[in-house]
């Protein structure tokens, strides 16, 4: 295993801990939607992945006072909810404390700090649960360690999608961290538009345009492992068929994405490098297949345009 490669459990062993984190991060992904002004593929509610754990963009304040910031401190283990003028306050994330109840207090922290008037949708997202979050009693694990060993690999998973990004020259996004099904990722678009799967996305003003996204989570009910995702929208036909590299990712039929799993990365020498590898491998072939402008393609691996 490569010394400097973080571990992380699976996520049957961590369940009970990485739910609870999970839920925290939608009262953040919450607060960011009922605040920020929309934009398109819905930046607006995406969080960062920070120095300090999973953080919102600065956030206008309903009072007109300034701007605030909510974090989830996963070095000090506590929420923080900070406005520009210096105002502070702190809700301590502990092993035995109830979702609904951190939920309630940030909320009112950040009503405190905004004066008043803050609002959100307590309906979880994307998760096989529906108990509203400041009504939720069921989560309230919270294992420093595990929090911390998550961190340790999260950060390392953001750093190869940042790499991966840098050099593209078409429009992509940051590296967003997604509170619904709690993934990073990047999405790199090609400039054309696509139809959008349903109504409810045309509403939410996402999945129009064509795009590959490059994310990582830390494994959940479905995939039991973490790893590393990549998916093309829309994807044509043949887009399963391809071999990607390095040899240990694979297509998978039930996700509809291909996949590198950590545990083969962990065993590499230069499991970062093999992490970009996989990424700039598919992101080749969706361009390929999906006739992107090759321009911009060969931009992504900082490559020369092509001869005409």
């Amino acid at each position: 295993m490569s010394s400097d490669w973080p571990v992380i459990l699976p996520y049957e062993v961590w369940q009970a801990t990485c739910d609870t984190l999970h839920a925290h991060t939608q009262v953040l992904g919450k607060l960011a939607v009922a605040l920020a002004p929309a934009e398109p593929q819905l930046q607006h509610g995406a969080l960062r992945l920070t120095a300090r754990g999973w953080e919102t963009l600065p956030l206008p304040t309903p009072d007109g006072s300034g701007a605030l910031v909510v974090t989830l401190d996963l070095r000090t283990h506590e929420a923080v909810a900070e406005h520009t003028d210096g105002r502070v306050r702190r809700i301590p994330l502990t092993p035995h404390r109830p979702v609904g109840e951190v939920t309630r207090a940030v909320v009112d922290a950040v009503g405190a700090l905004a004066g008043g008037g803050v609002v959100i949708n307590m309906t979880p997202q994307e998760v096989p649960w529906s108990f509203p979050l400041d009504e939720d009693d069921e989560h309230a694990t919270y294992d420093p360690t595990q929090v911390a060993s998550y961190f340790a690999a999260a950060t390392r998973a953001a750093l190869v999608l940042a790499a991966f990004r840098a050099p593209y020259r078409g429009r992509s996004s940051p590296v967003n961290a997604w509170w619904g099904s709690f993934d990073l990722a990047v999405s790199l678009f090609s400039g054309v538009n696509a139809e959008p799967p349903s109504q409810d996305f045309i509403m939410r003003n996402a999945m129009d345009a064509q795009e590959v996204a490059i994310g990582w989570w830390p494994g959940d009910g479905r995939y039991g492992t973490a790893a590393f995702y990549a998916y093309a929208h829309p994807a044509p036909d043949g887009f399963a068929a391809a071999r990607i590299s390095p040899p240990a990712a694979r297509w998978d039929n039930a996700l509809g994405e291909y996949i590198l799993d950590w545990e083969d990365l962990s065993r590499s020498p230069e499991p970062a490098a093999m992490a970009l590898e996989f990424a700039r491998s598919v992101f080749r072939h969706a361009c390929v297949l999906c006739d992107w402008d090759p321009t911009i393609a060969a931009s992504a691996d900082g490559r020369p345009p092509p001869m005409v």
